[in-house]
């Protein structure tokens, strides 16, 4: 499908390794819309009801072996449908000829369509170019926030301005998980089940301290301190201890916060003087992994206590126990 972003097709050539055969115009001003790629059988053979143009179309093995049984008439006939349907780009697989590329030039040409080359077989070569549509040409929005690496974890840490989330991720640093994005997070919907989280390229690796400033962290702390992006695995919303609030203390309920459509973990941790967050949030991605594998400690001790029924999703039989301490 086509979206409402978009991606040169410098970039794609940049990124897959392409050669140009022929380019209408600059690479940086021809824009890819759709996430999805094409195989141009059906409009070889003459059936062109439905073609999305806006999908760059791969030529591979199947279709090269088809247009050289064709007589030469024939084949530029072919050829020129194709071209004519103004795909938004051609790419040719290792497994084409030169001699049957160059009989495209002269169409593209009439029709301004870009011609590349991959090295690569054309099953590889397209599912890796819609890895990268499918990251490039995403579903996103950017939040407040600052977006961690702990553990293994991609951590999407929120709250108000103040709370405390930048002092928070140094400390993470320092203990050696790597900062991803500070003060706004770019979230793209990579597929759906998953959220990539990044930084706007003018603030990536750089942190607001109050009362320092401005720090880089890659130049501060090194290179092992920073990555581009994260997995957003768990949401930890710092907030200013309430005490009139009951917050979670057993981990029973399992709190969620939608984006993009997508359910993520949520955890909610007051913070207090005293609280060390960074010790927090490390524990809070750690445990989160175990819960992906199917280890919940609050439900396996409060069953073996007898303190919930057979059914573990049912509440605690007698939370007293817990909240007279």
């Amino acid at each position: 499908m086509t979206g409402k972003y978009s991606v040169p097709l410098s970039k794609v050539i940049a990124s897959e390794g392409y050669t140009a055969v022929y380019l209408p115009k600059p690479a940086e001003e021809i824009p890819v819309q759709s996430m999805e790629v094409n195989r141009p059988g059906l409009i070889l053979a003459r059936y062109d009801k439905n073609f999305a143009a806006e999908r760059i179309e791969f030529v591979g093995n199947s279709e090269s072996i088809y247009l050289q049984d064709l007589d030469d008439e024939t084949r530029l006939a072919c050829i020129r449908r194709l071209m004519g349907a103004g795909p938004v780009a051609l790419v040719f697989s290792v497994m084409v000829p030169d001699s049957l590329i160059q009989q495209f030039v002269p169409a593209a040409e009439e029709f301004g369509v870009p011609l590349l080359k991959t090295n690569d077989h054309t099953s590889f070569a397209t599912s890796s170019l819609v890895s990268f549509l499918n990251v490039e040409l995403a579903e996103r929005e950017t939040r407040h926030g600052v977006l961690v690496e702990v553990s293994g974890e991609g951590v999407l840490i929120i709250g108000e301005s103040g709370v405390g989330k930048s002092e928070c991720v140094v400390e993470l640093i320092k203990r050696g998980n790597r900062l991803v994005a500070d003060d706004a997070v770019e979230i793209r919907k990579v597929s759906k089940k998953t959220l990539v989280g990044s930084a706007p390229d003018n603030i990536r690796h750089f942190i607001e301290l109050r009362g320092i400033g401005i720090i880089d962290a890659r130049s501060l702390f090194g290179m092992g301190a920073v990555k581009m992006t994260s997995k957003i695995d768990l949401v930890v919303e710092l907030e200013q201890w309430d005490e009139t609030k009951a917050y979670e203390r057993m981990g029973i309920s399992d709190e969620t916060m939608n984006i993009l459509g997508i359910t993520v973990p949520l955890c909610t941790v007051p913070v207090s003087p005293g609280r060390n967050l960074a010790i927090i949030i490390e524990v809070a991605a750690i445990n989160n992994r175990l819960k992906k594998m199917g280890h919940n400690s609050a439900k396996e001790l409060l069953e073996s206590l007898g303190m919930v029924d057979e059914d573990l999703g049912a509440e605690p039989k007698e939370t007293d126990v817990w909240h007279n301490n």
